[in-house]
């Protein structure tokens, strides 16, 4: 198992969330080099591969001459992973050309005997939508919040090791979403003859700027939110036992308000929380192999 105590803030050579970045923007890059004719501005896009694995394979040099670059090597992740994702939704559309929303809403029926949309329009009201969009919302900020508690505790291994976990399981959320492009229930799905979903104060914001953020994107399966909070809240266990208390309701919150806020059909709840379970599982060992590769 990995030691998640202590260690150097600044601790020499690629490290492993360094590598599966390089690994994913280099896969990434060759996937674009074979569609170059269907993805557009794929030299402008392979431009900035490169430019992102030179910064990687630079900085940890540079931070040994300037230290006060450690603080990058600690908060980049969020930048490339964010990067990425926008990406995603370029190349879904160019080189996939098809989604498999279909499939997804068959299986939900399959499984409920009708769509869950319908089936949970029974028990909409204001109040419990405004709050599982609230909880929906803060996705990123909760599966965030361990890596400042790490950095106050100055568990330098520990940081570094979430970043991995964390970073890990959004790259492999956007391949799912490659391999299997699902936009999600509320754009399938006809909404003519179920009553609107309706918050109080934040939820036509909250939705509308999520609707910016996502753009076209075709991103529900695996469900991501329902994986990282996962991953997060089982990381939070034993690192930070009172977070852990607060993490496993709003896990199941998350959960539930995917599908209640017609995001996502379960069948990709159920695979976020399958992924989850698979890389909590493997994470140790990938991070050891990670962190020998020198």
């Amino acid at each position: 198992m990995v030691e998640l105590k202590g260690g150097s803030p600044n601790e020499a050579g690629l490290w492993a969330a360094d590598r599966i970045m390089i690994a994913y923007l280099a896969g990434t890059a060759l996937l674009i080099v074979a569609f170059r004719h269907r993805v557009p501005g794929a030299m402008e896009l392979l431009g900035w591969h490169a430019a992102g694995i030179a910064v990687l394979l630079g900085v940890p040099r540079l931070s040994r001459r300037f230290p006060s670059l450690v603080w990058w090597r600690h908060v980049y992740p969020i930048l490339y992973v964010a990067a990425c994702y926008r990406e995603m939704s370029v190349l879904i559309r160019s080189i996939r050309g098809t989604d498999y929303d279909a499939g997804m809403a068959h299986l939900d029926v399959l499984l409920w005997g009708a769509h869950p949309m319908v089936l949970l329009s029974g028990i909409q009201s204001p109040w419990l939508t405004e709050a599982l969009q609230l909880a929906y919302s803060l996705f990123i900020p909760a599966v965030l919040l361990a890596c400042p508690l790490l950095w106050i505790k100055r568990d330098w291994e520990g940081l570094r090791y979430y970043t991995f976990l964390i970073t890990l399981g959004f790259l492999v959320s956007y391949v799912g979403y490659l391999l299997v492009p699902v936009r999600g229930p509320r754009f399938h799905l006809p909404t003519a003859n179920l009553p609107p979903l309706e918050g109080l104060w934040l939820f036509d914001r909250l939705r509308g700027g999520l609707d910016w953020l996502e753009s076209a994107h075709y991103d529900c399966f695996p469900s991501g939110h329902v994986q990282l909070t996962i991953m997060a809240c089982w990381f939070s266990k034993r690192r930070f036992p009172v977070l852990f208390l607060i993490f496993l309701p709003y896990t199941f919150a998350v959960a539930f308000a995917t599908v209640y806020l017609r995001y996502h059909y379960t069948v990709d709840v159920a695979a976020g929380a399958l992924m989850a379970g698979v890389l909590l599982w493997a994470g140790p060992r990938l991070y050891i192999m990670a962190r020998r590769a020198y």
